[in-house]
């Protein structure tokens, strides 16, 4: 039996689910019927078997410029007058500081 935990990037804790493999089908299908909604620490489990993610093209997937909250300005364009550049309107003094001190 195998177990993989995957882990948030930024904070390094797990994200909330598990692939675990095991080495026959019938203990899978025991587990899946043992575990499915069963109540651990006031939550229900969901156990079911893992489906196939459908195949990647080489380059990835088409990437869009995620946009943010930070990004609208209301009185038109981008802030700075730089297309694409993000930074909170409103910080701590030490992150305004060091964007003074950048210019």
């Amino acid at each position: 039996m195998d177990l993989y935990l995957p882990t948030s990037r930024e904070t390094g804790r797990p994200r909330g689910f598990a692939f675990i493999a095991y080495a026959e089908q019938a203990q899978a299908a025991d587990a899946i019927r043992r575990f499915d909604q069963l109540e651990l620490r006031g939550r229900k489990l969901n156990v079911r078997q893992a489906e196939d993610r459908p195949q990647r093209s080489p380059s990835g997937p088409p990437r869009t410029p995620s946009r943010s909250p930070f990004d609208a300005n209301p009185f038109g364009g981008d802030r700075r007058g730089v297309p694409g550049r993000r930074f909170k309107t409103k910080g701590s003094r030490r992150g305004l500081r060091g964007r003074k001190r950048s210019l």
